[in-house]
């Protein structure tokens, strides 16, 4: 390739045109030829245990970082100041513990996997959230930067530009969101560099109103001619704005006009986001707070044909600063009074909401064919302290990103299984490390995309679906 470059060049050392036109094809050539001997080298992923076994991925996105040693990965032998205030308790694992304020996880605990050895390196709650969301740093690591269009997009943004075949209107679904921190808005969960075109739908609180979305029923005054009337004006107005051509932002608005016309033109659709056609005894099982009917709603819209659905629990991270009375306002940002948070507050609706779940899918022969991913963007430090910067008269747990638990079911992962382990004080990974870019890997894996291809922005640009390796220990 340099010695090309040299012998081209002009005697007075500067290229033509045509010389960086000749380079530039020859480089291309070169790199062509480079990636595909590189994937015909690369194991086909569909000879990999667990591809496409997922017709949906449910992301439950625990908002302000679990602490593992409270809940998935108990200390019992550790000094008082790690193990913590709660006791572990059996599962339906033998030889594996939670705390006791999950009995019910604990009793579906042989339909999960629980990684114990996640890890990465950023240490607040927006930066983290992005990692999380979409499975790469942000550029300003540890920190709470505003999302940006220069973003990558999120998960379920990538699934749509992937022209993934739904029977569903949207292909990504965001449910109790959008995720706050604690009342900003996160980078991480829009479409970025894709538009907003591509963004997934997101729904807040499913409790505001029946079904989510009470102005999708058709309007008595408007009968379905008068409606296509309608559509065939906008559409003969839209012929003759071909100056909007190209214009990413016209683009973004066609695509989501027609996504609301299709929505409002199909009732399944509608009928999805109805929880008033569950039963009450479903209702309660799952509980009605704002966690449990969000799960809830996730479990219909995955019964619907819905291929990627985030459950944001909860919305913000750290609203029991504003609202400290109203349980369903709490996230899982326990700087101080930790174990009166989870105790009275986060893990009795989490333990309800998250056990329906994983009990349902189950029952009804969909966690064969869906993925459930629960992670926060890290988990919290080995020791427990009192923080004079943060509300509350008792100690907590910082942020810790060093080592963190996440649960997984369905799709062929392994029931009953535990992989990876930390380090006696739950300081350190004590087995191999996972990061989020392997969980982002491996809920692409199930839905039977190539983790290791590539999307396209507007202009054209590649980029990698993901930079992470399916984590093969779900399924072995």
């Amino acid at each position: 390739m340099l010695r090309f470059a040299f012998d081209c060049r002009l005697p007075t050392g500067r290229f033509t045109r045509r010389d960086w036109l000749r380079i530039g094809c020859l480089w291309a050539a070169q790199q062509t030829t480079a990636f595909a001997t590189e994937d015909a080298n690369k194991e086909q992923p569909s000879r990999i245990p667990g591809f496409g076994r997922a017709k949906s991925v449910i992301l439950v996105f625990t908002n302000g970082g679990q602490s593992q040693i409270d809940m998935w990965d108990p200390k019992p032998a550790a000094p008082l100041d790690v193990r913590g205030a709660f006791q572990p308790i059996g599962t339906a694992i033998p030889g594996v513990q939670f705390t006791e304020h999950m009995p019910r996880i604990a009793r579906v605990a042989d339909r999960l996997t629980i990684v114990r050895s996640m890890s990465h390196e950023d240490l607040d709650h927006g930066s983290a959230a992005y990692l999380a969301l979409t499975g790469v740093y942000h550029r300003v690591r540890s920190g709470n930067p505003p999302p940006s269009p220069n973003d990558l997009p999120t998960y379920g943004a990538v699934l749509r530009r992937l022209q993934s075949k739904s029977k569903f209107v949207y292909d990504a679904i965001h449910v109790n969101g959008p995720v706050l921190v604690p009342t900003n808005l996160s980078p991480g969960q829009d479409g970025g560099l894709l538009g907003r075109g591509f963004e997934p739908l997101v729904i807040g609180d499913p409790l505001d109103a029946s079904g989510a979305f009470a102005d999708l029923a058709p309007q008595p005054g408007l009968p379905p001619v008068r409606l296509s009337e309608r559509l065939s004006l906008k559409q003969t107005l839209d012929r003759y704005a071909s100056r909007l051509d190209g214009n990413p932002q016209a683009t973004d608005m066609q695509r989501l006009y027609a996504q609301a016309c299709q929505m409002l033109a199909s009732r399944e659709t509608r009928d999805a986001f109805d929880l008033d056609a569950e039963s009450s005894k479903i209702r309660d099982r799952y509980g009605r707070h704002r966690t449990g009917q969000s799960m809830l709603l996730a479990r219909r819209l995955v019964e619907a044909g819905v291929p990627y659905v985030n459950v944001i629990c909860n919305q913000s991270n750290r609203g029991q600063d504003q609202t400290p009375e109203e349980t369903d306002t709490y996230g899982w940002d326990t700087h101080n009074d930790i174990f009166d948070a989870l105790k009275n507050r986060l893990l009795p609706r989490f333990d309800e909401s998250f056990s329906a779940l994983i009990e349902d899918l189950d029952q009804r022969g969909l966690l064969e064919q869906t993925l459930v991913v629960c992670m926060g963007e890290f988990g919290r430090a080995p020791r427990v302290a009192l923080e004079p910067k943060f509300a509350g008269a008792t100690p907590g747990r910082k942020h810790w990103a060093s080592v963190y638990s996440i649960a997984l079911a369905g799709a062929g992962v392994n029931r009953g299984a535990v992989v990876g382990a930390s380090d006696r004080l739950g300081a350190e990974p004590a087995t191999e490390r996972y990061g989020p870019w392997d969980v982002a890997a491996s809920m692409f894996h199930a839905l039977g995309i190539d983790p290791h291809g590539h999307y396209t922005d507007s202009l054209g640009r590649p980029y990698l679906i993901t930079t992470g390796r399916l984590i093969e220990a779900l399924y072995g």
